[in-house]
């Protein structure tokens, strides 16, 4: 059954290698169930987590990033890789997931967990605090490579999240739009990017724009 693993936040703590000098990075599973709603837009609004800290507000958290999930199954599929034990929140994740693709998601797919319902918005793109935390040479290129980035998921419906919860796809668009495909297109492909038109509306913004300057502009 597709379900929540893990419910992880993180709190502040300071990091040399991290842009704003601190980082919420460093996440980890908590007990009981954690309210969930729309933190507000970008540059005020951090994590839709109560209780779970964002430190640069210019990149991260907001209502389009509220909610950050990764699947087990890749970071079991990564621990294996590296040779280490990679524990939840350890990427960052809000939501530690077990039978669900969700780098295989799609732009705009809907998840319910219980009363909370969440929307598919964009993948995660690796700072250098991911790396610094990862410990691992060459990381973000590594990362990168694979395209396995998780979700980012905005908030439509506010409620609570709780380990064990099952995830319930109440709509997946009939695009193609993939995580791993928009990932692809914002990193190494960008000649990828018109082909996320189809997603347009459930875009962020600023990646909506970039689609469009391209899809106009394809040189």
């Amino acid at each position: 059954m597709p379900s929540v693993l893990s419910v992880n936040v993180g709190s502040r703590v300071e990091f040399d290698q991290a842009a704003v000098g601190h980082t919420g990075i460093g996440k980890r599973p908590v007990a009981g169930p954690v309210d969930v709603r729309a933190p507000g837009p970008r540059g005020s609004g951090g994590s839709g987590l109560v209780g779970d800290h964002v430190s640069d507000l210019r990149h991260h958290g907001g209502d389009d990033q509220a909610v950050y999930a990764y699947a087990r199954e890749d970071l079991d599929a990564w621990s294996a890789d590296l040779g280490r034990d990679l524990p939840p929140g350890l990427f960052g994740e809000n939501l530690t997931t077990v039978g669900v693709d969700v780098s295989g998601a799609r732009v705009g797919e809907r998840w319910r967990i219980g009363g909370l319902l969440l929307q598919v918005t964009c993948p995660r793109i690796p700072c250098r605090t991911f790396a610094g935390v990862m410990e691992e040479r060459g990381w973000v290129k590594t990362f990168t490579a694979r395209a396995w980035p998780g979700a980012y998921l905005k908030v439509l419906e506010p409620g609570s999240v709780t380990a064990g919860d099952e995830i319930v796809v109440e709509h997946r668009p009939d695009h193609d739009v993939t995580m791993s495909v928009a990932f692809r297109a914002l990193t190494l492909e960008p000649e990828l990017l018109p082909s996320l038109a189809p997603a347009a509306d459930d875009l962020p913004e600023e990646l909506r724009r970039r689609v469009e300057r391209r899809s106009f502009d394809p040189a």
